[in-house]
């Protein structure tokens, strides 16, 4: 299956360090699995897997450190007994008393070109019928990138930093990455949930030569 090009942009961006528990310090560049979170944000069907080829940094990166309020709880869902009526504790909580003012380090002004594939797997699609093929999920794919359709909004790490897309071809008249090469370190590539009772976190060793970084499974070494 050909590689699919997405330009992705947004204002603000945190893809967050697993190894910070407090706050917030995101990775230098957009991981392999928040990319692929915005091709599934576009096109997400039981019959296809979408794999991230290569990324391109196409803007410099940079850092800014902000403060912002966050809550030191999550809100639960109701449970069985308050759903038939009964009374239970409350799902609410006092947003004031609950309240922590937090430092994060994001980044600013972020534009990246996503090459990602799909592997076409039907026999996940338990309604898939005889005109089923991996054609068919292509022009769909195409079509809802070109219209800037999603199923929701695509976002840069965390939800409040909304992201932009662009679909192009090879044809057009492309923007050249950064001139930067760096060794980035470990970095978070995807999760596995082949066993849903023990989802797995997947690294690898993030080399960025000119701008552009590697995460080809086919040839990128994942460690877990």
């Amino acid at each position: 299956m050909q590689p699919w090009m997405l330009e992705v942009w947004g204002d603000w961006a945190c893809f967050t360090r697993p190894e910070m528990k407090v706050e917030r310090v995101s990775y230098d560049i957009i991981t392999p699995s928040s990319a692929r979170a915005i091709f599934d944000a576009i096109l997400w069907k039981p019959a296809i897997r979408w794999h991230i080829q290569k990324i391109e940094v196409l803007k410099p990166i940079k850092k800014i450190t902000i403060r912002r309020n966050e809550v030191d709880r999550i809100a639960t869902l109701p449970t069985s007994k308050l759903l038939q009526g009964g009374q239970a504790d409350s799902l609410g909580f006092d947003i004031e008393s609950s309240r922590q003012q937090r430092a994060s380090l994001l980044l600013q002004d972020v534009h990246y070109r996503l090459h990602a594939w799909f592997e076409f797997l039907p026999e996940n699609n338990l309604e898939h019928g005889a005109d089923e093929n991996s054609a068919k999920y292509a022009a769909m794919f195409e079509r809802r990138a070109t219209n800037g359709q999603y199923f929701h909004q695509p976002y840069l790490g965390c939800r409040e930093f909304a992201c932009y897309f662009q679909l192009v071809k090879p044809e057009d008249d492309l923007e050249p990455p950064i001139s930067l090469t760096k060794d980035l370190g470990w970095m978070l590539y995807d999760m596995d949930y082949t066993d849903p009772n023990n989802i797995t976190p997947e690294f690898f060793d993030a080399k960025m030569v000119n701008g552009t970084i590697n995460t080809d499974r086919r040839v990128v070494e994942v460690y877990r």
